[in-house]
């Protein structure tokens, strides 16, 4: 599968669960729809990954 595939099927997935919750909802109820979606999909998807942020402050004069 492709990254545009991939890419395809994640969006649909949150256009679809958007369009039939509609706006107000909190968000882990929409991660868990995603993720519910996105397995049903037949993805292989982790939730709540930890990754490194790396913030460098620079000085402008």
């Amino acid at each position: 599968m492709t990254e545009n595939e991939i890419a395809k099927i994640v969006v649909n997935s949150c256009f679809q669960i958007y369009k039939e919750l509609g706006p107000g909802l909190f968000e882990s109820v929409y991660e868990q729809c995603l993720y519910f979606e996105l397995v049903q999909a037949g993805l292989i998807v982790e939730r709540q990954k930890e990754m490194p942020v790396f913030h460098f402050q620079t000085k402008w004069s």
